[in-house]
């Protein structure tokens, strides 16, 4: 009887790899876009085994296998992380929560293979040796991946995966040109072979001696014919084979160039990148050398954060018991800007902050929801009005705090257009979080 997989991933083409993987071991795979419709799946169906994705839109993978492991039925499904994810720190976390190991999504034959032998899902193991298990604190067996071994260059699989149809065809047509040649060299044999054939044998009738009975004298036909036809047949797998040989060449040269255009190509956009984290850098740098230069402090707004709480707070009590001791007269002008953050979620459930690796492109919103929600009393703590309040009491109008709100005028450039393509969440992210800031400016009286 055959063994049933479940894949769980958002990606269709992850799922087209390891399905056809699968597919020859003779598995039955089954595939479902996200954890929700898998949960439903398992409703009615009970796999072998199930390859999960980590992230995913809505509940991810070790929340997947929370659920899994968290119900009878299905708590004894071997689970299998099949993620981008790497680590040792990720490894751990996903054998805590039940899983039984983690493959790559650049996933090898020989990775797959390993699993399903170590999983039993196989007849045998080819090498002989049974898989390392480990008996975890509840009780539970989990299989221990064993080390990759190192594979071919991509290169040699390149060429692997180019010629195994092209050998397939051409060892089909020279088997069915052997065979037919074989048999119609059957049929001439038997021809020759009959007595009947009046090419093959002569009658000499003897005069010289009447009393002797007539001598029946069989000339054979000459063999060189038949003996060059096998030579021809023989020939033929030799020709077949330079053939193949001189079209492999054909294919590595093919692929070689096509591997030293595509290395160029990732040369040059590494170069664009870092191009552009340089002019990312070089923008932040000179945005803090012109607050350094003036009368202006700034202060980052960590995402979700009310802008006049916290550490923002602190710095404006520190620079007014500094002022108040100096005995200054004048104003301080307090300015708050609102950063735009690249977010996965939603309108319902809420969002969050994307994950460093996420492309940029991939953002569910490119916004500040927190900061746009808020209304102007809310933007102030009650601990700011507070220390309002009491420096009204101690130095009347001779020092004042001034508030404003100025929206989305970035201190640091984001990036433009053309370069979204390669920037991912985190860089996007970290540009947002300077400029999502609050900027306190002193400015002395009759200025």
């Amino acid at each position: 009887m055959s063994k049933r997989a479940l894949i769980v991933d958002d990606s269709r083409s992850a799922r087209v790899i390891l399905s056809r993987m699968l597919e020859g071991y003779g598995m039955e795979v089954d595939a479902s876009e996200s954890a929700e419709h898998a949960l439903e799946f398992l409703h009615q169906a009970r796999p072998d085994v199930i390859f999960m994705d980590h992230l995913m839109p809505g509940m991810d993978g070790f929340q997947a296998i929370q659920a899994i492991k968290g119900n009878p039925e299905t708590a004894t499904i071997p689970v299998v992380m099949y993620t981008s994810q790497e680590g040792e720190l990720y490894v751990s976390q996903a054998r805590a929560l039940g899983a039984v190991g983690v493959l790559p999504k650049t996933v090898k034959h020989a990775d797959v293979s390993r699993v399903l032998y170590q999983l039993r899902l196989l007849p045998e193991r080819r090498d002989g040796r049974a898989p390392a298990q480990t008996v975890t604190t509840d009780g539970a067996t989990a299989v221990q991946m064993e080390p990759t071994r190192p594979s071919a260059t991509a290169v040699e699989t390149a060429i692997r995966n180019a010629m195994a149809p092209l050998l397939k065809e051409h060892g089909a047509e020279m088997r069915r040109f052997t065979l037919a040649s074989l048999e119609t060299l059957a049929r001439r044999i038997g021809a020759e072979a009959k007595p009947d054939v009046p090419a093959t044998t002569q009658v000499v009738t003897t005069t010289e001696h009447p009393a002797v009975e007539q001598q029946t004298v069989v000339v054979r036909q000459s063999r060189w014919p038949l003996v060059a036809a096998i030579a021809a047949i023989a020939l033929i797998p030799t020709l077949v084979l330079a053939l193949l040989y001189s079209r492999q060449l054909q294919t590595t040269d093919f692929l070689q160039t096509s591997n030293n255009t595509l290395q160029a190509s990732i040369n040059e956009q590494q170069s664009q990148l870092t191009k552009l984290q340089q002019s990312i850098q070089s923008g932040t740098a000179s945005a803090l050398a012109a607050a350094a230069s003036s009368n202006v402090v700034t202060e980052v707004v960590p995402y979700g954060e009310a802008p006049l709480a916290g550490s923002r707070l602190e710095r404006l009590r520190e620079m007014l018991a500094q002022l108040r001791a100096r005995d200054f007269q004048g104003k301080v002008r307090v300015t708050t800007f609102v950063g735009e953050f690249c977010l996965t979620g939603n309108g319902i459930e809420g969002y969050s902050m994307a994950t460093d690796e996420l492309p940029m492109k991939r953002c569910d919103l490119v916004g500040n929801p927190f900061e746009d929600s808020l209304p102007t009393a809310q933007r102030q703590s009650l601990a700011f009005a507070n220390l309002i309040s009491s420096l009204r009491q101690d130095s009347g109008s001779a020092l004042t705090v001034e508030l404003a709100h100025e929206g989305r005028r970035p201190s640091v450039p984001y990036p433009g257009a053309e370069q979204l393509v390669r920037v991912t969440a985190g860089e996007w992210n970290r540009i947002a979080a300077q400029n999502n800031r609050v900027e306190f400016a002193t400015l002395q009286a009759g200025s």
